[in-house]
């Protein structure tokens, strides 16, 4: 049986920022930056993010499985340490076997008051092509998940790969999640048309984010930290007239090498050097957007 796509989707009307009432974040601040590790688990039977082609066609590809097993290891505990080195708590894109398997994550990063998303249940089953009765018992048992091992339920949820299918946003507000990730096509929040309830979309980046910069995009890590700076001077300089989001998206296997920590430590310092900018997390910002956006009146 054939599925028939629909042509355009009608989540959200088009909305240019210079036409939008004017957005104010706490204190003035002119940016609100949120850090976004995604913290994940991969199964061993099968290919995912690699870092050569070479032996992807191999089962088990020991060489690409277990250079993505760093992240969880050694590069996410990095990773903690030039975070909080700089004030910075992290939103985590979390797939819920990670809680299984790492519970020593969690528990770090709970003393850190960082904030769990839901992501998946690891990130080698993406979401898509999925039923809605199958997608929602996925979805709420995620969710069960994460709020069973970490005290929390997640308000936000980002897709394994971004992927969702068409009742994704409807299902997630079902389900009580406040805020998505997935639609990567603004630099402020803004509401998502959904069955029952409400949903925000918040601003994540696949530019600003490491697997595409540094493992499609080939830079460097000293360039991907220079990308970090560059991509928060222009968003500081557009935030003096209305306030603008940027996330930095943030993977352990990768980001968690000694060799680039220390250019993300680099522009971490750029950015808090600055007093006009607001260093936050997902929560924060939709609870702030909620309450003070004329926008979203």
């Amino acid at each position: 049986m054939t599925t028939i796509h629909p042509l355009k989707h009608d989540r959200f009307d088009y909305s240019p920022i210079v036409d939008r009432p004017v957005l104010r974040w706490p204190n003035g601040a002119r940016v609100a930056v949120w850090v976004i590790p995604n913290i994940e688990h991969f199964l061993f039977d099968r290919p995912s993010t690699s870092i050569t082609q070479v032996t992807t066609r191999f089962v088990p590809d020991v060489l690409n499985y277990s250079w993505r097993d760093y992240g969880v290891r050694v590069g996410i505990w990095r990773l903690m340490d030039v975070m909080t080195h700089y004030g910075v708590r992290g939103t985590v894109a979390l797939n819920s076997d990670v809680c299984e398997h790492y519970p020593r994550i969690i528990e770090a990063g709970n003393k850190l008051s960082w904030e769990w998303m839901g992501h998946g249940t690891n990130n080698s089953i993406l979401l898509a092509e999925k039923d809605e009765p199958e997608e929602r018992a996925l979805i709420g048992g995620i969710l069960d998940t994460i709020a069973r091992k970490t005290g929390k339920k997640p308000r936000g949820w980002l897709g394994p790969a971004l992927t969702e299918t068409h009742n994704t946003p409807d299902l997630l507000a079902e389900l009580g999640v406040e805020y998505v990730c997935d639609w990567v096509n603004d630099d402020q929040p803004y509401p998502i048309r959904v069955k029952k309830g409400s949903l925000f979309s918040i601003p994540y980046s696949c530019e600003i984010n490491d697997i595409p910069a540094i493992l499609d995009g080939k830079q460097s890590a000293q360039a991907f930290g220079q990308m970090i700076k560059d991509q928060f001077d222009v968003l500081y300089e557009d935030g003096a007239t209305t306030g603008r989001v940027m996330s930095i998206c943030l993977h352990p296997f990768l980001i968690g090498h000694p060799f680039r920590s220390k250019y993300l430590g680099e522009a971490l310092a750029h950015i808090t050097s600055r007093q006009e900018v607001w260093v936050t997390t997902g929560s924060e910002i939709i609870d702030w957007y909620r309450r003070h956006s004329s926008a979203n009146a």
